[in-house]
């Protein structure tokens, strides 16, 4: 569980029994970016999406993020705090909410928990200097397909197979960094080759290790 990962199992009930079970649907907003950072979240089914939107009005998107992972707790290291994105519920998910005084109370009684914070903030430094590096260098095409290749690991079930990502091209364009017009185009070529297939809102990875070979070329 991460943040919670170094604690004995009676410390980690007791913090988890002190969350709040929230339930969003599909689309529903979570929190707004410059919201108060007051909680943060642990993920327990579903995907949550984290967005902002870009000087020209654009939506991007910066991450997905599933079960077991923690979202908001970031944004509680300083005091007064605000949101720095908007994150989404990209499905039906249920998180459980824990208030800035639970983080700084786990910050100050388990030594794991500074560790932590550490760790979520190089990943995410190496995650977003990927995606810099990504938009600077890389044709769209490409990015549509890395996105892609990206995502399809956290939706796999661990079955025979294509695995469905439900996510619409609107949404895999705002990761890509491109147009709707443009993952239509690449997702249509991606088809052709027997990678995908295209359904109604989602997309069926039917060859990922193809799909991922096609996005590092």
């Amino acid at each position: 569980m991460g943040l919670l990962s170094d604690m004995s199992e009676e410390d980690r009930r007791e913090v988890l029994d002190s969350g709040r079970v929230r339930r969003f649907a599909a689309r529903e907003v979570v929190f707004h970016e410059g919201d108060p950072a007051d909680t943060f979240l642990l993920i327990e089914a579903g995907r949550l999406a984290v967005r902002a939107v870009s000087p020209a009005g654009d939506t991007v998107t910066f991450g997905v993020f599933g079960p077991g992972e923690v979202v908001g707790e970031l944004a509680l290291i300083s005091d007064g705090g605000r949101r720095s994105a908007t994150v989404v519920a990209l499905e039906a998910t249920e998180v459980r909410s824990f208030t800035a005084a639970t983080f700084h109370r786990l910050r100050r009684t388990n030594a794991g928990a500074d560790a932590f914070v550490l760790r979520t903030l190089a990943a995410d430094v190496r995650r977003l200097s990927g995606l810099l590096l990504d938009a600077l260098y890389l044709p769209v095409e490409t990015r549509v397909l890395r996105r892609l290749a990206d995502l399809e690991p956290r939706y796999r079930r661990g079955v025979v197979g294509p695995t469905a990502v439900p996510l619409t091209q609107d949404e895999l364009a705002s990761l890509a960094g491109a147009s709707r017009a443009t993952v239509n185009r690449v997702l249509r070529g991606a088809e052709a080759e027997g990678l995908v297939e295209l359904r109604r809102g989602r997309i069926l990875v039917v060859d990922p290790d193809g799909l991922r070979r096609r996005g590092d070329e």
